[in-house]
Formats: C-alpha cells, sequence, structure tokens
C-alpha cells in the first residue's frame, strides 16, 4: 500500500532487532503448500528490509529460514523458524513454516505465535486443499490474513485468474472480501529461470505493479521500486478492478454513511479508504492479494517486497489487538485473562524447543504478557500431554541468554517485551507447548491444539553402544516435538514412536543420527494380538520330579472355557474332598495365569476364558507353591493342545473427516481393510463425517493412505474398541511369519 504513508526503513545487517513496546510489533506467519515459495519470499523480505545483502537461494542451502543441514539435504523446510526485520521503525517477526503435512504441528506453532497470516500461492499451482483447511482454521478463530501470489516469473502464471481462484477458494459467502491491492505489469519476455529478463517464450515478464488504489505504477525493473506516475491508457486498464476494489473496501466500513456518499458518486478520497482498508484487514474481514516475486541478481528489492511490509506494518493487527488468552493456575484455577501488557504478569508460551550443540537446549517463546529477562527466575509448567511421553512438571528454572534468532546465527537481547519472540537458551526442563511465569505467580496458558501422530514406527538400537544413548536421545526427541509420541508397548515388548508421516519419520530417524548419536534401525511394528480358546477343553499338568533331599510333586485337572470378548481370565475352584490343599489353589491360578500372558499357541497373552480347577493330587512332604505354580501352567498348556486356539486382532474404532467428493473413494478403501462403516454424517458445508470399525491390523499406514486418497484433506482418529477373532486363512498367515521370525 504505497500510499499507507508508512516510509521505508533502511535497516541493519548484522545486529539484532529489538522492540521496546508492542505496538512496534508484527508477528506474521507464512501459511502455503511446499514448493509455494514461503522461504524465498522471506530471503526477499529479509533483502529489502536490508536485513541482509544478498539474498540465500534454497536450491543452494544458503537461505535463512533452512539453516538445519536436513533442510540443506532435502531441500525442503521441516521446521518452523524465524526471521526478524525492520521496516518503518516497526519489528516484523516473519515465521516460515513447512508446508509438508507431515509438519503440522510446526505450522500450528507459527499460528500459535502468529498475530496474523500471510498465505503464499503459487501462480503456477494454484490452491491445495490442505491450505483451503488452513484458511478455515484461521477463520474460525477470527485470524486476519492476507494473500500474496508467487511464482509470476514462471511461463503458466496468470495473476488475474490465480486472483479468481483465491476468491473463490477462500472467499466463502464474500468473495468481494478477497480483492487485489495491485495488479502486474508486464514488460518483455518472461524469463522461465526466474530472472526478469527474457527467455524467448513470448511471454511478458513482470517489471512491476499499479496501485489501484493510489493509481500509481510502482517499477521494479532497475532492481529497487521507483514509483512513477501511470502511462497514458493505463488508469482504464484498472477501472474495473479499482470500482470493485473500493466498493469492497467501503463494504467494510464502520462508517455507514460512505457506502451512500459513494454510491451517491462522492469520490472517497484516499486517506479513508486507506484506513479503513486497514481496519478491514486488522479485524480480519477483508483479505488483499498482492503479487511477489524474487530479486533479480544484483537487485535491491524483490518485486512486491515494499508492497508487503507496507501492508504488514500498516494493515496486521498489533499484539495488543490480539484477544486476550485465557489461563489458569497450574492446579486449574481461572484467572483472569491476560492483555498484552509489558508490565502485566509474565506469561509466555514455548512455541519450539531445539537443542544447539554449543549451547544445548534453546526454547523458542512468544511472550503474551510481562516482559522476558535474562537471568529471571521462571516458572516452567507444562500438563496435559503426558500421553504423549512429556510428565506434567512445574520447576522454577533461570533463564539464560536472551537472543534473536537469524539464520543460523543466535543475536543477544536485552529483554523481549510482552508481543514479541525471542529465544531462551539453558532451560532444561522447557518444552515446547510449556508456560514460563514468575515464580511468585505461576501461570498456565490455554494449550493450542496438537495434531495426533497416527503413523507407527518401531525402533530397536543399531548396536550396543546405540542401546545405552537411545533412552535418552528418544525423550529429547520427544520433548522438542510434541506431535510425536513415544510409546513402550508392554505387549509386543517395542519402541515405537508415533509420527504425522513418512517425512516426519525420515527426519526423526536423521536427528536421532546426527543430533543424538543415535542409531536406529526401523522394523516391522507389531500390533498387540492375543489368543483364546475356541471351545471349552480339560488339561491336566503333572509336575513330579526327585533329585535327592525334598523333591516337587503337584499335579491338578483343569477345565477350560471361552467366555464373551472383553471377559478376560476368570479362574473357579471346584475341588472337593481337599485333594488340592487350599494354601495350594492360588499358586494353581498364578501358574494359570503366568502361562496365559505368555500364551498357548504363538506367544500372544490369553484372554477370555474361565479356568476351572477340578481336580489334583498333592504330597504332604514334596508339594509347594512353586510345584504347583509349574502344574497349573502344564495343565494350561496341555488343554491348548487338544482344542482351536483362536488369535485375536484389536480392532480400532476410525472417524474420518473428509470432503464430500471423497466420501466414495474412501468408504471403497475401509471395505478392502476388512473395515465396516457404522454410518455417516455430515460435519460442516461440503464435510463429511465417516464412522467405521477396522482391525488395526490395516490401518498401520493410513496416515499415509488417506492423505493420498483425500488429497491432503483427510484427517481421522482412533480409539481402541475391542478385540475379536481373526479370519482363520489370516490366522495362519500370520503364525506362519511369527514362526519364521522366530
Amino acid at each position: 500500500m504505497g500510499n499507507a504513508g508508512v516510509r521505508t526503513h533502511p535497516g541493519a545487517a548484522g545486529r539484532a532487532v529489538a522492540a521496546d513496546r508492542p505496538t512496534a510489533i508484527r508477528n506474521v506467519v507464512l501459511v502455503g503448500h511446499s514448493g509455494s515459495g514461503k522461504t524465498t519470499l522471506v530471503e526477499a523480505l529479509a533483502l529489502t528490509a536490508g536485513a541482509v545483502n544478498r539474498p540465500g537461494r534454497v536450491e543452494d542451502g544458503t537461505t535463512l529460514s533452512d539453516h538445519d543441514e536436513i533442510e540443506h539435504r532435502q531441500g525442503r523446510s521441516v521446521q518452523l523458524s524465524l526471521v526478524p526485520v525492520e521496516w518503518g521503525g516497526i519489528k516484523i517477526n516473519v515465521l516460515d513454516t513447512p508446508g509438508r503435512a507431515d509438519f503440522v504441528g510446526e505450522l500450528r506453532a507459527g499460528l500459535r505465535a502468529a498475530d496474523a497470516a500471510l498465505f503464499v500461492v503459487s501462480a503456477a499451482d494454484g490452491v491445495d486443499g490442505a491450505t483451503r483447511m488452513v484458511w478455515d482454521e484461521c477463520a474460525a478463530v477470527g485470524m486476519p490474513r492476507a494473500l500474496v501470489v508467487t511464482h509470476l516469473e514462471s511461463g503458466r502464471s496468470d495473476f488475474e485468474e490465480m486472483t479468481a481462484v483465491c476468491r473463490e477458494a477462500f472467499g466463502g459467502d464474500d468473495p468481494d472480501a478477497v480483492l487485489p491491492l495491485y495488479l502486474p505489469l508486464r514488460d518483455g519476455p518472461r524469463d522461465d529461470s526466474g530472472g526478469s529478463g527474457g527467455s524467448g517464450n513470448g511471454s511478458p515478464a513482470v517489471t512491476g505493479l499499479i496501485g489501484l488504489l493510489s493509481q500509481q505504477v510502482y517499477d521494479y525493473s532497475s532492481g529497487t521500486r521507483v514509483a512513477a506516475d501511470p502511462e497514458p491508457g493505463q488508469l482504464p486498464l484498472i477501472e474495473e478492478a479499482r470500482n470493485r476494489l473500493i466498493e469492497g473496501i467501503i463494504a467494510e466500513s464502520e462508517d455507514e454513511t460512505l457506502m451512500d456518499r459513494y454510491l451517491a458518486g462522492e469520490d472517497i478520497d484516499l486517506k479513508t479508504l486507506t484506513e479503513d482498508l486497514e481496519r478491514a484487514v486488522a479485524r480480519g474481514t477483508f483479505h488483499p492479494v498482492l503479487a511477489a516475486a524474487p530479486p533479480a541478481a544484483g537487485a535491491r528489492q524483490g518485486l512486491g517486497t515494499v508492497e508487503l511490509l507496507e501492508l504488514v506494518t500498516g494493515g496486521f493487527p498489533t499484539p495488543p489487538e490480539r484477544p486476550p488468552l485465557a489461563v489458569t493456575t497450574p492446579e486449574g484455577e481461572p484467572r483472569p485473562p491476560l492483555t498484552c501488557d509489558p508490565g502485566g504478569p509474565l506469561a509466555a508460551e514455548v512455541v519450539k524447543t531445539s537443542s544447539d550443540p554449543y549451547v544445548g537446549r534453546v526454547s523458542l517463546v512468544r511472550v503474551f504478557s510481562g516482559t522476558l529477562r535474562p537471568d529471571a527466575t521462571v516458572h516452567v509448567s507444562g500438563h496435559g500431554l503426558a500421553d504423549r511421553g512429556h510428565e506434567d512438571h512445574d520447576v522454577d528454572e533461570r533463564v539464560g541468554a536472551l537472543s534473536a534468532p537469524f539464520g543460523a546465527q543466535q543475536r543477544p537481547l536485552e529483554q523481549a517485551v510482552a508481543g514479541d519472540l525471542a529465544c531462551v537458551a539453558k532451560l532444561s526442563r522447557a518444552e515446547t507447548g510449556d508456560t514460563l511465569s514468575a515464580k511468585e505467580q505461576p501461570l498456565l496458558l490455554e494449550p493450542w491444539v496438537m495434531p495426533d501422530p497416527l503413523l507407527p514406527v518401531a525402533v530397536r538400537a543399531h548396536s550396543k553402544a546405540d542401546e545405552d544413548k537411545l533412552s535418552l536421545g528418544l525423550a529429547r526427541l520427544v520433548a522438542e516435538d510434541p506431535t510425536m509420541r513415544l510409546e513402550q508397548n508392554p505387549e509386543t515388548h517395542q519402541v515405537v514412536l508415533w509420527c504425522l508421516g513418512e517425512a516426519h519419520r525420515d527426519v526423526a530417524l536423521e536427528r536421532l543420527r546426527s543430533r543424538y548419536g543415535v542409531r536406529v534401525d526401523a522394523v516391522a511394528h507389531r500390533v498387540p494380538l492375543r489368543e483364546t480358546f475356541g471351545a471349552k477343553a480339560t488339561g491336566r499338568g503333572r509336575h513330579v520330579k526327585q533329585s535327592g533331599g525334598h523333591g516337587q510333586f503337584a499335579i491338578c485337572e483343569i477345565e477350560v472355557e471361552p467366555l464373551p470378548g472383553g471377559s478376560g481370565i476368570e479362574f473357579a475352584d471346584k475341588v472337593v474332598g481337599g485333594a488340592v490343599p487350599r494354601q495350594f489353589i492360588p499358586s494353581v491360578e498364578k501358574g494359570v495365569r503366568a502361562q496365559a500372558e505368555r500364551g498357548v499357541a504363538a506367544g500372544h497373552p490369553l484372554t477370555d476364558i474361565r479356568v476351572t480347577l477340578l481336580d489334583g493330587k498333592a504330597h504332604s512332604v514334596d508339594s509347594s507353591d512353586a510345584a504347583f505354580q509349574t502344574a497349573g501352567a502344564l495343565a494350561l498348556r496341555e488343554a491348548a493342545r487338544g482344542c482351536r486356539v483362536d488369535l485375536l486382532e484389536p480392532v480400532a474404532e476410525v472417524r474420518i473427516m473428509v470432503s464430500d467428493d471423497c466420501v466414495g473413494p474412501v468408504m471403497s478403501d475401509l471395505s478392502g481393510r476388512r473395515g465396516r462403516v457404522v454410518g455417516t454424517e455430515q460435519a460442516g458445508p461440503g464435510r463429511t463425517l465417516v464412522r467405521a470399525e477396522v482391525p488395526e491390523l490395516e490401518i498401520g499406514r493410513y496416515a499415509v493412505d488417506l492423505r493420498s486418497l483425500s488429497h491432503g484433506t483427510g484427517r481421522f482418529s482412533r480409539s481402541y474398541v475391542r478385540h475379536e477373532p481373526m479370519p482363520p486363512q489370516l490366522a495362519e498367515k500370520i503364525r506362519a511369519e511369527e514362526g519364521q521370525d522366530g
């Protein structure tokens, strides 16, 4: 918005950007699918703001936000990163997020830390379903949003067509709330390599923008923005778009007389339109569309970056405009909501945790209230994630150095006021999602929703040396990433990492190796199966040994009968005449239960049976507790040899949320997984909830497969329902495979 009156600040490369008051801060998160150009846009913004002298390139591994070695190798973002820049005396905390669905936890953290979102859409690729879903989530909480169209240098780009796509995708019931502020100007052949020269394809390259409100031309062909008056014949080309924009702004104006004045033919002055536009953007009711392209070699500004920085500083809300946050004491007692006041009680939240090889754990925090200072003692409180391996904790810790991240660097900060973001070193207990508050007044911020990890990955140490470090390495990994869950399965005896997808899994295992020096092997994930008797059976356990001195003598006879699912193991005593002395009957039960835990056919726990002790024999000298435990176990094993033993598999209730046009493929896929659909229901416009019961053996990779089926828009949850008999053919196959493994 070249008419907003915000001056260009030259910036100062090499020093930390600091803010002394919340109104001088803007926190903006970049959202978009992988490859939409978010990281390249961060480089262009940093160059225009004077934070760097030369932009980095994703292909070269030299960008500010993708500074992790894994990101260099993969050529894509895998974690949230913060790049602070300064423009017009305002500190802008730019949060770059990964575009892959596997790293949606990093996106959630960015949304939590930001006050506004900039949706980055590629003119070459369009808008994907996952980006639309994030837009709807932001709309639900009223987060202000704007859009920026990238890849204008592509041979397939069409800004006007992309704007229409954005209006349809994001406009909802009010498409006139999604409108461009500028139109691109093309001159000469487009260079598909990314520069501004010609490529010979006959399509004109974008060299500048024309402001629809200001009716000014902003020429970037020289490498910096130069404002000029439009040439004759240019203004009629924007008249329709300009009128639509003005009407869209007036429709959102708090001045109810403005529309009547406009319809009466009054020329609304530029200052009034700009102020109304900025207020509508800050309220989240109007969503401007802008355009951007990377800077050419040697350029000082990328096309559209000045306009973006002006929108962020002039139109996006300040931290004090964010709704107050709900807080409680660590015990759950409600406290008054917190406003963004540097003099208020300290309340900050860890939005990201990482490890630095030199300083140890580093916590990126958003300060919501109060002022965070180095060397202060704070209360660290974490609750509600025990199911993911994060025990509830309340401890006092001393804040180490404060810093502002800038690529791989950490630049010292003297303080972080309410509304700002900063890195805190050496908080040994702080984990992602934890609250930092004054030790005299401990608080707990209302947590944000984190996605459930639903892709299991069983791991084992590669060597004995790795085994010694595995537990600590996994604990650190999970402390950094609350979207990952660590499970020590007592039935399968496997260590299982639950992840969001295959890319999430690969990054986790790579971090274990490169960051913590732990090599692991991924092994087949085992589902906890169980066994049960298929019919009534009897068994005799005889344990008689004589080896000098006291011998061992115990004989017992049992009857085993199947029970309904979920009954567990029942033990009954029908011994008469004292054939088994009373003191040894609990010993028989103990032996039966121990053998049931070990299994009787394929090594899986036995369940849903009643074992009745019918008869037995004892010796006055040689009978003992241990002898009757052994006899009980032998009797159960003999009963199993004379009876069919069924394998039971766990069944999960799966709740799948998909778009209406994906319901058919999803239900067909569930049928192929031996699933039973138990119901469907509408869950909002264009969305359907499918409820089904599916054997857990069939949904190990469902987190990956559903994403493919639903084009990235499907979500599901799962919960254990019961164990039920496995089809005989499949049971035989499982037994054969387990026999080979053994």
